[in-house]
């Protein structure tokens, strides 16, 4: 019950840092943005054992080496592929050697820096919503000619609890 007295707080909160980006065009329907690489925390699971979210919660919430509490970010990357799904938390930037998860299956990551298309939606996502989006933002980088390098991630920036003005983003790696 104090997890999730504790979860239901920290969700309900503002002001959570985001993952940094350089937009380099905006096309109006669609940008390309430059990632700079981060530290992130990583978890997989088969699309019918879950639990990714509770997993990498457990972690910031001081399930690491050093019991460290670290801050919730946004945006959260999820991914699914070949009945897999990966979800990925940003470390805040002010921790410079993240501790080491204890759970076996989350562990820690360096993104790659890469140039991303990117498109925004809004509401609550879903597959159909994703998988939707996801075509919209290949068609639309297909039409400029770039080169798709990567699988799509949806990225999700607010709580369960937000009702309004929700942010969901598809990006995808490209030749840029």
């Amino acid at each position: 019950m104090i997890i999730f007295s504790s979860l239901i707080l920290l969700i309900m909160s503002q002001g959570y840092e985001t993952q940094p980006y350089k937009l380099i065009k905006d096309f109006e329907v669609f940008e390309i943005r430059y990632y700079p690489s981060v530290h992130m925390v990583q978890t997989e699971s088969t699309e019918t054992s879950g639990n990714n979210f509770s997993k990498l919660f457990q972690y910031i919430s001081g399930s690491n080496e050093s019991n460290l509490k670290i801050a919730m970010t946004t945006p959260v990357h999820m991914e699914k592929k070949g009945g897999k799904e990966k979800m990925a938390f940003v470390i805040p930037s002010s921790i410079k050697t993240p501790p080491e998860p204890q759970n076996e299956n989350v562990r820690l990551i360096q993104s790659k820096a890469a140039y991303f298309a990117a498109l925004k939606y809004s509401g609550y996502t879903n597959k159909a919503k994703s998988d939707f989006y996801t075509e919209k933002l290949r068609e639309h980088i297909n039409n400029k000619g770039l080169k798709i390098l990567g699988e799509a991630v949806v990225l999700g920036y607010n709580s369960p609890y937000k009702f309004f003005n929700r942010l969901n983003e598809i990006i995808i790696e490209i030749d840029y």
